[in-house]
């Protein structure tokens, strides 16, 4: 597919008339008409055109997110294959062996009047079984006591294997017990984003991503030896310091490498084809292991290979030049010439080594901001405070999309699958409107859809046309995370957005610990979970028209900027019925480069799904500070 047409107001000055290949005659002529040749080269994306805005290299390194993106996917929904539970359970009474289930369940299962089932799950007669089988009894005695089960049978014809819930009957009083583990998975990918985030920043990009794997690999290894409640818990809290750094720092260098004008179709097709892909064969894995030890196995060692990442990625280069490691940045440049077959001229090296040297004096001397910067200023922090509160709703919404699959009266394993390939038409579509209908009324549109359709669906029979329509909620939601973080990277100032950005993420991860327990619900009625949400959906997009618009608008750099931005505009606005204004001529200059270099915080902290979005503008913007 071709890359994202951007609008005019977003284009990159070189994105017109530029070319792969420049040679030194043609930028050394002093009448040349290419914009690049008219200013000198300051920042890094300045010498993308020169060594070629989507390479031979770049087109390698987009086929090595493939392992890294079907990690993300492994990690993020493995656990509901190793925590399902077959619908139909009942009492196991060893002296009952040798009858089949059925006369087991007629003579000591209570009967189990209205409901999906007709016998009871957690409980059971008491009796002398051996008197009972002796005296050739069929049906219970009405005067039996009836008891707690002690241990569970199951039916496993859907779900055809032995998981951890069923093997330590994770049932009935102990249902919880999945949904507690999952939270815990979150709380882990809290710690996680920060720690690993920090390694990111201090250390590099590299040993951030090779760390982060290596934890989804020991700690998934680990998942399959566990024995109890604890140890699994345990092994999965360790599994989500992974989520989702163990995709991001690859994700964003891959991204940092390609020009303006790809980085739209490379951020949204990795997810669209690779994440959506790892994700949709994972049931099917589950099903060929047929054992939840072998299942956590499969999944986890192939993350042994990201041990090899050193030797065939390059580290990032915007984060050494952002280290004062300008030399080793230029090496890695070196390299993209010579297997692209291209050649940055002397002078243009030269003024980008002496302008990235002046940019890290002038960054040393400027100050430190904090997140609590941007909730100083009333406007500043009324949209930080809207962004987190939808942010949550989205991570809440989305995820709990993601877990409510088995309570949709279907094939869990078929349902999953169909469910997740809506990610594949929800970021394609994105791709190609995002920059043409904006961020805020798309917002709005898809997560009061999503509500829509979730609420519809607690309306019909549960089975095909209730999962029906809960799996168009589920597309909705897929089309507001892809722009949520978008939406805070641009809307908040370059000196707090890495911050800022950062604590919007955090807050979803706290968001989505509760998701487990909203999908649990579905134990007392069905419809809950989809009952709530559906009310967040809808509240969610009503909320995000109370924020400006930021498409084919300057970003703001000061805490200034971001008190100022959108004071000129109106409710109503929408990008797709623009007031009439004049476009000044100059906002397609170079004056408009003024914004270019990312900032360096942000890769090493932003979600997968929603730091995705960084289109061309975005991503050059948020590195001013």
């Amino acid at each position: 597919m071709a890359p994202q047409e951007r609008t005019p107001c977003c284009d990159d000055s070189r994105q017109s008339g530029d070319i792969d290949k420049p040679s030194i005659d043609t930028f050394n002529k002093s009448n040349s008409t290419n914009v690049t040749d008219k200013r000198k080269a300051t920042d890094f994306d300045d010498l993308l055109p020169y060594i070629g805005e989507f390479g031979l290299y770049q087109k390698i390194l987009f086929l090595l997110m493939i392992p890294f993106a079907f990690f993300v996917a492994f990690v993020y929904f493995s656990q509901i294959f190793m925590t399902i539970v077959p619908e139909q359970h009942w009492c196991w009474i060893p002296e009952l062996a040798n009858l089949t289930a059925e006369e087991r369940r007629a003579l000591a299962i209570p009967a189990k009047i209205g409901g999906q089932f007709s016998h009871d799950r957690c409980q059971m007669y008491s009796t002398n079984w051996s008197l009972a089988l002796a005296q050739g009894r069929t049906t219970p005695d009405d005067e039996w006591p009836i008891v707690p089960c002690v241990t569970w049978e199951y039916n496993r014809t859907d779900v055809p294997y032995e998981t951890i819930a069923s093997q330590l009957d994770w049932v009935c009083d102990k249902d919880n017990l999945a949904a507690t583990a999952q939270a815990i998975f979150f709380c882990g990918a809290i710690v996680g984003g920060l720690v690993f985030g920090w390694i990111a920043d201090k250390y590099g990009r590299i040993p951030a991503l090779v760390g982060t794997n290596m934890m989804g690999f020991a700690a998934g290894v680990g998942t399959a030896f566990c024995h109890s409640f604890w140890s699994f818990v345990l092994c999965r809290f360790f599994v989500g310091l992974a989520f989702d750094n163990c995709f991001t720092m690859m994700y964003i260098l891959v991204l940092e490498y390609v020009g303006p004008k790809w980085r739209t179709f490379v951020a949204n097709m990795s997810i669209a084809i690779f994440f959506t892909f790892g994700a949709s064969i994972l049931p099917w894995i589950a099903l060929w292991a047929g054992d939840w030890r072998r299942y956590a196995l499969g999944i986890s060692l192939p993350f042994i290979f990201a041990a090899a990442t050193p030797w065939v990625v390059p580290e990032s280069a915007r984060w050494l030049l952002s280290q004062g490691k300008v030399d080793k940045a230029l090496i890695i440049m070196k390299k993209f010439e010579r297997i692209n077959k291209t050649k940055i001229p002397d002078k243009i090296l030269n003024e980008f080594t002496e302008a990235s040297q002046q940019a890290l004096k002038d960054s040393e001397a400027q100050k430190t901001y904090s997140v609590l910067d941007i909730f100083k200023t009333p406007r500043l922090r009324r949209n930080a405070i809207l962004l987190i509160i939808i942010w949550m709703g989205i991570s809440l919404v989305f995820d709990g999309h993601v877990r409510n699959v088995g309570s949709l009266g279907l094939d869990i394993f078929m349902t999953f699958t169909v469910a997740t390939a809506t990610e594949f038409p929800a970021d394609t579509f994105l791709t190609l409107v995002l920059d043409r209908w904006g961020r805020r009324w798309l917002a709005c549109g898809s997560m009061v859809i999503s509500g829509l359709f979730s609420l519809l669906a607690t309306t019909v029979p549960i089975g095909g046309p209730s999962a029906s329509l809960a799996i168009l909620g589920r597309f909705a939601i897929n089309i507001s995370y892809n722009i949520g973080l978008q939406y805070a990277a641009e809307l908040l100032p370059t000196v707090v957005r890495a911050q800022g950005v950062a604590l919007i993420h955090i807050m979803g991860y706290v968001a989505s610990i509760l998701a487990p327990f909203v999908v649990y619900l579905a134990t007392i009625s069905p419809e809950l979970p989809l009952l709530i949400l559906g009310v967040l959906g809808i509240i969610g997009g009503f909320l995000c028209l109370l924020l400006p618009e930021t498409m084919d608008t300057e970003l703001p750099q000061t805490l200034a900027d971001g008190e100022e931005f959108g004071k000129d505009q109106r409710f109503w606005d929408n990008p797709c019925f623009p007031r009439k204004k004049e476009i000044p001529v100059q906002r397609l200059e170079a004056p408009q480069e003024s914004f270019v270099r990312p900032l360096p915080g942000i890769g090493s902290r932003a979600s997968i799904r929603a730091s995705i979005r960084l289109s061309a503008r975005s991503k050059r913007n948020d590195n001013v500070s």
